[in-house]
C-alpha cells in the first residue's frame, strides 16, 4: 500500500516577501535612528547599532539571490542595492552588497559612520593607521592595524575617519547590509591612500560605482 508525500508548504509570492522585506527594514531603520537620538557618535554606539541590524540578517529568507542576485560581470565585480531609496539623500542608508570574489579596494575612509553586517559570505578587512602627521594632502604614509574577517555573526563598525580595504576570497559572493551615516553617493571628501604609492586620491571619483534602487 502505497503513502502520499507529504504536501509541501507552498513559498511566499515575491510580492509577500516584498512587504515583509519592506516593512522589516523600516522597523530596523527606524529603530537604529532611535539609538542615535541623543547619543554622542562611539564605538559602542555603533555596536549596538549593530546588533540591531544582526537581528534584521536572521530574516534570510528576505534577502534571497532571485531579488538580489549577485553581480553577471565575473570575478571581482560587485552590486550594491540600496534598500531604503525613498529616504533620499539626507538620512541614513542601508545597502545591501554582493560581491563576487576577487574583489578588492585601496584602503579607504567613509566621512561618516559605517557598519556592516553580513547575511552570508566572508570579506577580510584590513584596518590601518595613517603614520603621517596628516600635512600633505596628497599622499599618505600607513601602518596595518589588523585584520578581521566579516561574516554571519561577525560585523564590523567604522567611526568616520577609520581606514580599511576589502579583499574577498572564497568560491561565493558576498551578501552583506552596508550601513551609514548618510548615503554613500553624499560623500565627496572621502579619500583612497594607494597602497604602493601612498598618493591620496578621491575614492567616490575614482574608485565608487553606482548603487542601485532594490525593488519592492
Amino acid at each position: 500500500m502505497s503513502t502520499a508525500s507529504p504536501a509541501k508548504a507552498p513559498s511566499a509570492a515575491p510580492s509577500v516577501i516584498a512587504a515583509e522585506r519592506r516593512q522589516r527594514v523600516n522597523e530596523t531603520l527606524s529603530d537604529i535612528r532611535q539609538l542615535l537620538a541623543g547619543r554622542e557618535l562611539s564605538r559602542e554606539l555603533l555596536a549596538d547599532i549593530s546588533a540591531r541590524l544582526e537581528r534584521l540578517a536572521q530574516a534570510r529568507e528576505l534577502f534571497g539571490s532571485a531579488d538580489f542576485p549577485p553581480p553577471a560581470g565575473g570575478q571581482g565585480e560587485s552590486t550594491r542595492y540600496r534598500l531604503n531609496p525613498e529616504d533620499g539623500d539626507d538620512d541614513i542608508a542601508l545597502y545591501l552588497n554582493s560581491i563576487n570574489p576577487g574583489k578588492t579596494s585601496v584602503p579607504h575612509n567613509h566621512t561618516t559612520w559605517a557598519v556592516i553586517v553580513a547575511i552570508s559570505g566572508d570579506e577580510l578587512n584590513r584596518i590601518y593607521q595613517r603614520t603621517d602627521d596628516g600635512s600633505d594632502a596628497e599622499h599618505a604614509t600607513l601602518a596595518l592595524s589588523h585584520e578581521q574577517v566579516v561574516r554571519p555573526g561577525a560585523p564590523i563598525a567604522f567611526l568616520p575617519d577609520d581606514l580599511h580595504s576589502i579583499h574577498v576570497t572564497g568560491n561565493t559572493p558576498t551578501l552583506h547590509f552596508h550601513l551609514y551615516g548618510q548615503p554613500l553617493e553624499t560623500l565627496s571628501g572621502r579619500i583612497g591612500i594607494e597602497p604602493d604609492t601612498g598618493r591620496i586620491i578621491n575614492y567616490n571619483k575614482s574608485k565608487m560605482t553606482r548603487s542601485v534602487a532594490a525593488g519592492g
